[in-house]
């Protein structure tokens, strides 16, 4: 995959309006193992079950406002319709300007990589909790610090349980929240996914870059203020990710915050049983988390 350079990037900070408390990598992976120890959490599996009730209790907790939204759908290996749930998290929603976190809380049924086991689902500690264990960090530090702007978390169900090669199989909550907004369109939307890669590493993903040029320069910029060397400003990886569906169906300027070479371009974690907690790094969550937490605050 041809690799671009950005030439004459700006790099600029957004300068923080108030002092906040420091994103907690350690706290964020124990939510990460948290999530782990129900096991797969793929559509219609006990595993799913349960973290979805744990997600939301922990939410409850924090969030002004919190209700799911459910829609149903065959889930693979299954002969009739499961409902399958988006949970939104809401703070400050009366806010004027208005932005959108997301990550999928579910994981993939089966291994695409491991022909061995294929039939067996995969933990998904990276492609999965990695994300949501971010965004949890990120709830309780709103709660205890309200920001000025409005934040809604959504955790977009059935993200992972598509067909390899037919991407609009993935993706499947936020295409559902995408075409039946249940909130006000927000300005723009930062989807985190597997970012939780011991060896992590965030090019720039290409579809972020066409959707929201602005909003990549800020942060990726604002990174490197901030010497958070995970985040690489050149571009590579076309992936199609929950930020997709949010820009081309709903309008919503999103961009995806992925490593997709997990762990490194020689090895392949990825839709496999390797996918496991000792393969990332709470470090990894806290640089993600950092800059989130950096640019949030800085909204002015």
């Amino acid at each position: 995959m041809l690799k671009y350079m950005f030439i004459g990037l700006v790099l600029f900070c957004t300068a923080c309006t108030k002092e906040v408390d420091l994103f907690s990598g350690e706290s964020a992976f124990a939510y990460l193992e948290k999530q782990c120890s129900f096991g797969p959490r793929n559509p219609g599996s006990k595993g799913h079950a349960e973290c979805k009730q744990y997600l939301m209790a922990e939410l409850q907790q924090f969030a002004d406002t919190l209700f799911v939204q459910e829609f149903e759908l065959i889930v693979p290996g299954d002969s009739k319709k499961s409902t399958l749930t988006n949970i939104i998290a809401r703070f400050n929603p009366n806010a004027q300007q208005q932005i959108l976190l997301g990550a999928h809380w579910d994981t993939r049924p089966w291994a695409d990589q491991a022909f061995e086991y294929k039939s067996r689902p995969v933990l998904g500690a990276n492609d999965g909790a990695s994300g949501v264990a971010v965004l949890l960090e990120l709830a309780k530090m709103f709660s205890n610090n309200p920001p000025s702007v409005g934040v809604s978390i959504v955790l977009f169900d059935a993200e992972d349980f598509g067909s390899a090669g037919n991407p609009k199989t993935f993706a499947r909550g936020s295409q559902h929240f995408a075409s039946n907004l249940p909130i006000a369109k927000p300005d723009y939307a930062i989807i985190i996914d597997m970012v939780g890669d011991a060896e992590l590493s965030l090019p720039i993903e290409r579809n972020s870059f066409r959707q929201n040029r602005k909003l990549i320069k800020e942060l990726w910029g604002q990174a490197a203020d901030l010497d958070l060397k995970a985040f690489v400003p050149s571009i590579k990886h076309t992936v199609f990710d929950d930020h997709v569906p949010l820009f081309e169906i709903a309008g919503i300027p999103s961009i995806d915050i992925i490593d997709f070479d997990y762990p490194n371009v020689y090895q392949n974690y990825w839709h496999t049983h390797e996918d496991t907690p000792d393969k990332c790094s709470a470090e990894s969550l806290e640089q993600v988390g950092t800059l989130l937490v950096h640019h949030i605050y800085g909204i002015k």
